[in-house]
């Protein structure tokens, strides 16, 4: 399992990188000695868990006698990758930093929460809550916790959104998180998300009872290009993990599978969230200062 702020583009060329030189039938021992690095920096390169400078790319493509044509597109695509400054740069002190890194750009999040409103389609309001709630090592204020989350979700009106899947479990809904008009705007947020094609919304009913998800929630990325594999996401207390390995990845996806495959089709979700919703504005209000 790996963390850390990578890129797309930095995994593709560490991906790349590691093929070149397995093609090349050399030992990381063997590379690294003719590069002037230590083993372990060149296996963190190979691993995308830093990036490889300009000086040692060239050198690297030397040793494994690349041709012109396809030389000069793994150095084009070492530059965008330096070229980026993206906006997520500005909060890198924060713990979840890295996850926009691997959601711009991916063609497919796949979601299933069990405790609460995923991040991308929380309200303001919500999201401040949570952060509230939810105790943080680092010396952040709430309220640049909630701009770094709301930012997140400009992915979801960006031309290339990607297509998002989100099971929550039931819990999710009927804890009140904040008061009532919190709760309210949340469940309308849901809803009204829920109507572009690229969202959909499951609800996974408590009369389920166990299902596959009972070890915890996830998030699984994909991406359009065969070359960029999945990315699986999960978050705890000790901090974000993103592991990309196959038999990781093949075994969340059959998981969201037998979730979905569980959970209320999409239409009787939404009719389910406004069912909710209703049962909230019926409750009765309580008085100020109780």
């Amino acid at each position: 399992m790996t963390d850390g702020a990578r890129t797309v583009r930095q995994r593709r060329l560490a991906r790349m990188l590691r093929r070149l030189r397995e093609d090349a039938d050399l030992t990381i021992e063997e590379v690294a000695k003719q590069l002037g690095l230590s083993p372990s920096t060149l296996s963190r390169i190979e691993t995308a868990q830093v990036s490889v400078r300009a000086s040692d790319l060239r050198q690297l493509l030397e040793i494994y006698e690349i041709p012109g044509a396809q030389r000069d597109q793994l150095l084009e695509l070492a530059q965008e990758e330096r070229r980026q400054r993206p906006w997520w740069n500005k909060y890198k002190d924060f713990p979840a930093a890295a996850l926009p890194s691997v959601e711009r750009g991916a063609a497919s999040i796949l979601q299933y929460s069990l405790q609460l409103i995923p991040g991308l389609l929380q309200t303001e309001a919500y999201a401040r809550e949570v952060l509230k709630a939810i105790p943080s090592d680092a010396a952040v204020d709430v309220e640049r916790r909630v701009e770094f989350r709301m930012k997140r979700q400009e992915l979801l009106t960006d031309v290339q959104a990607p297509r998002l899947w989100v099971v929550l479990d039931e819990a999710v809904l009927q804890r009140p998180v904040g008061g009532r008009q919190v709760m309210d705007e949340q469940l309308q947020r849901l809803i009204d998300a829920a109507a572009p094609p690229k969202v959909t919304i499951q609800v996974l009913p408590f009369r389920v009872g166990v299902h596959a998800g009972m070890d915890g929630e996830f998030t699984i990325l994909s991406y359009d290009d065969p070359a960029d594999p999945d990315v699986v996401y999960l978050e705890t207390t000790a901090g974000q993990h993103f592991d990309e390995s196959a038999a990781v990845t093949r075994r969340y996806n059959a998981i969201f599978d037998e979730l979905r495959a569980a959970a209320l089709n999409p239409a009787e979700s939404i009719r389910t969230l406004v069912n909710v919703q209703q049962a909230l504005r019926r409750e009765p209000q309580e008085p100020e200062g109780s």
